[in-house]
């Protein structure tokens, strides 16, 4: 088994390509080692020290490290537990099987704006940050302002402010004149 790594926008997050599936769909997130209960692949990451965030696509794992733990000291072993896990034959999710991922549900007087909202995000912006090892879904929308959650490298990035407001708002305003401006949320 051979797996590639990328860098991403943020220094503080790595690409790994394990040439197989890792979820059939959706993504899954794990902003800490307690959330990785369900996912024995996640919970080998978490064990190797330095790891803080965990990110899973359909075919890539992003890792997020501390502030003081070096990638040359660190990816060695993530790139072994990555392999000791596909080799073991454990599923990468417990339960269920898969991630999630989704845009939050919106009903209401503005039902048809998110609409539009969630096709652009879906066709046109979260295809471009998987590429670099993240996820933006759609959180909510209110009185012209779109709330986003960022997952995996986009959380935390130093260029996710100007992704956010030069590019996402740019986009969702040339299309959707209702939109306003967009705002990052955690959750």
């Amino acid at each position: 088994m051979f797996i590639q790594t990328e860098s991403t926008p943020n220094p503080a997050t790595l690409k790994f390509l394990p040439g197989q599936t890792v979820l059939d769909m959706g993504t899954a997130d794990f902003p800490s080692a307690a959330a990785a209960e369900k996912s024995p692949l996640a919970a080998r990451i978490f064990a190797v020290a330095g790891v803080t965030g965990v990110f899973f696509g359909t075919d890539f794992v992003t890792v997020t490290k501390a502030e003081d733990a070096a990638w040359e000291h660190i990816k060695p072993a993530l790139l072994g537990a990555i392999m000791e896990h596909y080799q073991s034959g454990a599923p990468v999710m417990e339960g269920e099987g898969g991630g999630t991922g989704g845009h939050a549900e919106h009903s209401g007087e503005d039902a048809d704006i998110v609409i539009q909202i969630k096709s652009l995000l879906d066709t046109r912006v979260r295809p471009a940050v998987a590429q670099d090892g993240g996820d933006i879904t759609f959180h909510g929308f209110d009185r012209g302002v779109v709330y986003l959650h960022m997952q995996g490298a986009c959380a935390g990035c130093p260029s996710s402010t100007l992704t956010l407001k030069m590019g996402i708002e740019n986009l969702l305003r040339h299309y959707i004149p209702e939109v306003l401006e967009v705002r990052p949320v955690n959750v």
